[in-house]
């Protein structure tokens, strides 16, 4: 099925700053708790736009936890052609940048908040980003230091929350969709994820985690559910072995929700309000 997304110039981001100069848009992927999928569903949506003609970028700022380097299946340490600035690692045609090249896979962060929190707006800004659509940024789970940030220093177009059905999950999700109002980053929608698993021998149709938490969510906020995704082992099994579903099995029905939920959030970023200053591009 062939799609393609809208695509432009900078949208609006919050007061007292201006969209990164390669960067049109940076959406923030959140959750209120862990355990949701959400690094995994930010990976392979930035991979869905990719798929649609965007030019895309990850940032994970899981700093105690980054994952998005064995997602992409990415190793070594980026390179600094002037010993301030770094390349960002590619893969799939995605551009990466994450703590986790930047240290030993198995060395744990102790890091106090002020030093996370400079870890990430450095990684943002001395990272040498490409003429990009879109940034996703992969955010740790919750309402802390690197969010709080992440709303003052880094302009962010719009935020993407994830969450599973059930009412644990939902509950949490609440939070971190409050917390970006507040901030006043605009929230494009929810994406619920692990929504409906259908048995790989018998065909057998089950909602293990509860059923319409995202949409009822959706509709107390008046916010579009982007996207139902399933529980599928195959998202699982790709996503360990660095080979993401949509880029590995790009026909299946998982990659195909993926790929509707990218073409989805897209098209709630075009509704929003142009930025005033234009970014500059060598592209444009």
């Amino acid at each position: 099925m062939s799609r393609s997304i809208p695509l432009g110039g900078a949208h609006k981001v919050q007061k007292g700053l201006s969209p990164h100069p390669r960067i049109r848009n940076v959406i923030a992927v959140g959750s209120g708790k862990g355990g949701v999928g959400k690094s995994t569903t930010a990976v392979n949506l930035a991979l869905a736009l990719k798929a649609q003609g965007a030019r895309v970028g990850v940032l994970d700022a899981d700093i105690y936890g980054p994952s998005v380097p064995a997602m992409l299946g990415l190793s070594g340490r980026p390179e600094s052609p002037d010993n301030k600035s770094i390349e960002p690692l590619r893969a799939f045609g995605v551009e990466a940048m994450s703590i986790g090249f930047l240290i030993e896979p198995d060395s744990p962060m102790i890091w106090r908040g002020p030093m996370a929190t400079s870890a990430l707006t450095q990684l943002f800004n001395d990272t040498l980003w490409d003429d990009l659509d879109f940034l996703l940024i992969d955010l740790p789970p919750g309402t802390g230091d690197i969010q709080l940030t992440l709303s003052q220093k880094i302009p962010v177009a719009g935020a993407v929350i994830v969450t599973t059905p059930q009412d644990i999950a939902t509950l949490d999700a609440h939070k971190a969709l409050n917390m970006f109002e507040k901030v006043e980053v605009p929230v494009l929608g929810i994406v619920e994820n692990m929504a409906v698993h259908t048995c790989s021998n018998c065909g057998h149709v089950e909602h293990l985690f509860g059923e319409g938490g995202g949409q009822r969510m959706a509709e107390q906020y008046g916010v579009p559910l982007l996207g139902s995704l399933p529980l599928d082992i195959g998202i699982r099994e790709q996503g360990d072995v660095g080979a993401p579903i949509v880029v590995a099995q790009p026909q299946s029905a998982a990659a195909q929700a993926y790929l509707a939920a990218a073409q989805r959030l897209a098209e709630e970023l075009a509704k929003r309000p142009r930025a005033s200053i234009p970014i500059v591009s060598s592209l444009l």
